[in-house]
């Protein structure tokens, strides 16, 4: 096209003397991150497959084209994968406090380091009922799995707290340590099971979530499994 500029003179000046016009496509949008201009790709995945699989396998594939980069370039997971690493980063960091803030509450109420071993010797094991689970219904093991962790040991100890308070009652009872063990968990086999059930039904429509569901299946096997599992440890410990 012939184009032309006006000068302040009034003259007019034709874009070809200065210059040449060309038509290129162009982004509408640049997108930057921290300042660096960046390319975002998205997708959907099957229903039948994790992200945390799909990422890595996607990773791997693209290790040549990574290999190849020029300086400066350079691809990065983000998103849910992204988050979860950032969530996990942080709960590590107060995780120590955490422990300790359990220790202490703990050891006020019984006030016995071998009960309080005991205590948290079956917080662990959860973990029976919620590894199966987790791979039974193909959900991914990420931040929200491991609040479910978190919240299923609190549940744990506290079963093993309301067992060893009825052990402490019946030996002040005049039992002797094994009729004392025994009695206990008969007295509380009903509540501590009962108790187990109310929590896995609640939990049971959380399953339908996508965000809360992976917590949802770590608590419904951790508590039934855990449960049955420290009516027998226990009284054997």
């Amino acid at each position: 096209a012939d184009f032309s500029l006006m000068s302040r003179d009034g003259r007019q000046i034709p874009l070809d003397q200065i210059g040449h016009s060309e038509v290129r496509l162009e982004e509408p949008i640049l997108k930057r991150r921290d300042r660096t201009p960046v390319i975002m790709i998205r997708s959907d995945i099957n229903e039948a497959t994790q992200p945390p699989e799909v990422s890595k396998q996607i990773m791997k594939a693209l290790q040549p084209l990574i290999a190849s980069l020029p300086a400066g370039y350079r691809i990065e997971l983000g998103g849910s994968i992204e988050e979860a690493e950032k969530a996990n980063t942080a709960l590590g960091k107060v995780f120590p406090a955490m422990i300790a803030a359990m220790l202490i509450v703990i050891m006020l109420q019984v006030r016995s380091f071998s009960t309080m071993a005991m205590v948290m010797l079956t917080a662990p094991l959860g973990l029976v009922g919620v590894v199966p689970m987790l791979l039974t219904f193909n959900q991914p093991f990420g931040f929200n799995a491991i609040l479910g962790m978190i919240g299923l040991a609190g549940i744990l100890m506290r079963n093993t707290l309301i067992l060893t308070e009825q052990i402490k009652e019946n030996r002040a009872a005049g039992l002797d340590d094994y009729h004392a063990v025994i009695e206990a968990t008969v007295q509380r086999t009903r509540p501590v099971i009962l108790t187990a059930l109310a929590a896995v039904l609640a939990f049971i429509p959380l399953t339908h979530s996508v965000f809360w569901g992976s917590m949802a299946y770590t608590l419904i096997g951790g508590t039934a499994v855990g449960t049955v599992l420290i009516l027998l440890f226990l009284p054997a410990l």
